[in-house]
């Protein structure tokens, strides 16, 4: 049914969303700029870096008259490498989920080339997709934009409208049906509750799994 599948790295393979939200929230809290959870995942997740920072400057301008910070970006990412070296996860049944993908498989994510391969190491799931793995740095665009998805296939020498991607951010649900693929909403990690799906499939996921273990039963049976 697909002949690639493309993964978000995270929020979907890696447990790291709820890590860097807390420390997000934190440095911005300390400038002035406060989130309800929900609609800050909503807004900003799956965004790169380049996108997210400049929506933030936008909105530090709008509501407290002067631009960003300029030490927010290092701050967060300081604190956000210190965090993931010590107690950063897979999210649960990912390496047999993604071991059960027989079709190329390839990492698309909004993370910068160098963290993406330390954390995907980290949690040793590198070794599943090299030379595979895939930063939006490689792309004018970011998420929401269809850059890195079809960068992502061309890579594989795939057709994007014959690829399965999934995502756990609505700009990641996005990017993906931007870029022509099916898109399934992914909402396994600890940084989701049950209430983000309607958003998931609202931005237009064809379905949302809940789980690894979910997600690997539709995949061996979407290879049979």
């Amino acid at each position: 049914m697909y002949d690639a599948v493309i993964f978000d790295a995270d929020g979907v393979l890696l447990d790291s969303e709820a890590i860097y939200h807390v420390i997000e929230m934190e440095v911005l809290g300390g400038y002035g700029l406060t989130y309800d959870p929900r609609d800050y995942r909503g807004r900003f997740m799956g965004m790169h870096e380049r996108t997210y920072v400049a929506a933030l400057d936008e909105e530090h301008r709008a509501k407290l008259g002067t631009p960003l910070p300029a030490d927010f970006l290092p701050t967060v990412r300081g604190l956000s490498r210190i965090a993931c070296d010590e107690r950063l996860e897979c999210v649960a049944g990912a390496h047999a989920a993604v071991m059960a993908v027989k079709t190329p498989r390839a990492v698309a994510s909004s993370s910068d080339a160098e963290a993406l391969r330390r954390k995907l190491t980290k949690v040793e799931l590198a070794p599943l997709f090299d030379p595979h793995i895939y930063s939006a740095d490689l792309v004018p665009h970011g998420k929401p934009h269809p850059d890195i998805f079809l960068h992502a296939a061309d890579a594989l020498s795939v057709d994007p409208t014959r690829c399965l991607a999934i995502e756990d951010s609505v700009n990641g649900v996005r990017a993906a049906v931007a870029a022509g693929m099916t898109v399934w909403g992914f909402t396994g990690g600890t940084h989701l509750d049950d209430g983000y799906a309607p958003g998931l499939l609202a931005a237009g996921a064809a379905r949302v799994v809940a789980d690894w273990g979910e997600a690997e039963r539709l995949i061996h049976a979407f290879q049979h």
